[in-house]
């Protein structure tokens, strides 16, 4: 018999609304990362860069973005994640407009950073609300795949519609289009989205461990960033990443020590949130590898336009959604484990097939087949990875939990672009279509090793499973006792990678 649910415990009617205001949130942080590419050389004639400063308008976001999410996900736990997301996206309209506004360089610059501060709030408390809204198993899971293919759909989004703004409206409009989605989220969100548990007791920050740890992410960020351009083995890149490895460990020593620590290293011993968050890192370096020697293919081979780029590489963005909300579906069948040895599966067979690419070739021989599966595998994988890195967290933890989560995967996107393009630089053989061709397929071949080891990664990490008890020895026969009246069956909680099922009665 269903014992009757109270008020309290009952999913709230407006739950699926609350996650439509979310994932515009969302969406709009992912096409303001991207869609400035499309308008860099207007704004460097129009604002006066010096020659390579432009590529700062890009770099500003990302090194504030990746640096301060896990600050930004904490302040979820300490303040409230629906305060501190409508506070971050606040801020994020008031950046944007700066940026359309912005009458310099400087300022531009100074706006940018700012946005990606704002992002950074915005990102993890954003989904340590969906957490809150949507409970462990079947729904969050159903959630989380929306929230993966809406991402994946914002960053081909903003190649679509970068040019045709940038050309018909000026630059400027590509900041001032956030305005309208901020102004719903301001206006919906008081209604609509539940606040977060808040740690009990006194509300203490750990600026120390906040500085350090921020430091060490833009450092490691920027380091893997130019690395490209000025060497990996130069001294700029060498010393920037043992910076990072020195403050990480100042990090270690601090958090150790502090009593209100920013990530209190106890998370770290969940076998599913490390794993899970190792397959993040390794996802993000396959996924933004790929998809940068895909456009470079693409414009500088076949000879596509931005335009018609973002119109072919659109299948992708669509295989992805498709990906993660089957995926999703599939979890609460099967665990995410298996969803995650398929995916890496599917990632590694698209960019095994892209590594066939032909200087002469086409579309429908070379990208198409390739992107159809690659785009599969980025759905399921991130699905797979985020729900593994996000299962059993506290609620009064899960601002910070998602802080991390969000920050490996800018820290892979990172590598995954420096190491790809790298490794495409040093294979081409020549400025024709021929010589950048072997560039451009060796790229390819490198992030095929980046999702062949996270396949390797999943079957590792993501199938260890618990030591088999040894056997009991055999009991002596007991005598028969009499009927007993059945018992309800009991919750079952999260195992194996299961989302958990509670049965009620």
């Amino acid at each position: 018999m269903m014992s009757r649910i109270s008020p309290e415990e009952a999913p709230d009617s407006r739950r699926w609304l609350a996650l439509t205001l979310l994932v515009a949130a969302f969406f709009m942080v992912i096409v303001d990362s991207q869609i400035v590419m499309l308008a860099l050389p207007s704004i460097e004639s129009e604002l006066g860069f010096s020659p390579g400063g432009v590529q700062w308008v890009m770099s500003a976001y990302l090194l504030s973005f990746g640096g301060l999410l896990m600050f930004g996900g904490r302040t979820a736990d300490l303040l409230g994640g629906r305060r501190m997301f409508l506070f971050g996206t606040a801020l994020f309209g008031v950046a944007s407009v700066l940026c359309g506004l912005a009458w310099n360089d400087e300022v531009l610059i100074a706006a940018r950073v700012v946005q990606g501060a704002a992002a950074a709030i915005m990102t993890p408390t954003a989904m340590a609300v969906l957490m809150h809204t949507f409970a462990e198993g079947p729904e969050r899971n159903k959630a989380l795949g929306i929230w993966t293919g809406i991402g994946a759909f914002g960053a081909t989004a903003a190649l679509l519609i970068g040019g045709p703004i940038t050309d018909g409206l000026g630059w400027q409009w590509i900041f001032y289009i956030n305005v309208p989605v901020v102004a719903a989220v301001l206006l919906f969100g008081p209604r609509l989205l539940k606040q977060t548990p808040v740690q009990p007791g006194r509300r203490r920050f750990d600026p120390a461990g906040a500085l350090t740890i921020t430091a060490a992410i833009a450092l490691l960020v920027y380091a893997v960033s130019e690395a490209p351009l000025v060497g990996w083995g130069g001294g700029q890149t060498i010393g920037m990443l043992v910076a990072a490895a020195v403050l990480l460990v100042i990090f270690t020593l601090i958090e150790n020590r502090s009593k209100a620590p920013l990530v209190p290293l106890r998370i770290f011993r969940s076998p599913t949130v490390v794993g899970g968050n190792i397959l993040m890192i390794i996802v993000a370096m396959a996924v933004y590898g790929g998809a940068l020697i895909t456009s470079l293919y693409a414009q500088q081979v076949l000879g596509y336009s931005a335009v018609k780029f973002g119109l072919s590489t659109a299948v992708y963005a669509i295989m992805s959604i498709i990906g993660a909300n089957l995926s999703a579906r599939l979890v609460a069948r099967v665990g995410y484990k298996p969803i995650a040895i398929v995916g890496m599966t599917l990632l590694s067979g698209g960019l095994l097939l892209l590594t066939q690419i032909d200087p002469n070739g086409g579309y429908w021989s070379d990208l198409f087949f390739g992107l159809v599966i690659f785009g599969s595998g980025i759905g399921s994988t991130n699905v797979a990875a985020s729900i593994a890195s996000l299962t059993g967290a506290k609620p009064e933890e899960s601002g910070l939990v998602s802080g991390i989560n969000n920050a490996v995967f800018q820290i892979g996107a990172a590598l995954g672009i420096a190491i790809a393009s790298s490794v495409a630089f040093a294979y081409t053989t020549g400025t024709n279509v021929e010589g950048l061709n072997d560039g451009f397929q060796a790229g390819f071949w490198a992030t095929a090793v980046f999702a062949l080891t996270g396949l390797a990664t999943a079957l590792l990490l993501l199938l260890h499973r618990k030591p088999a008890q040894p056997a009991q020895p055999a009991q002596p026969a007991q005598p028969a006792q009499p009927a007993q009246p059945a018992q309800p069956a009991p919750s079952i909680g999260t195992e194996a990678g299961k989302p958990s099922v509670i049965v009620h009665h």
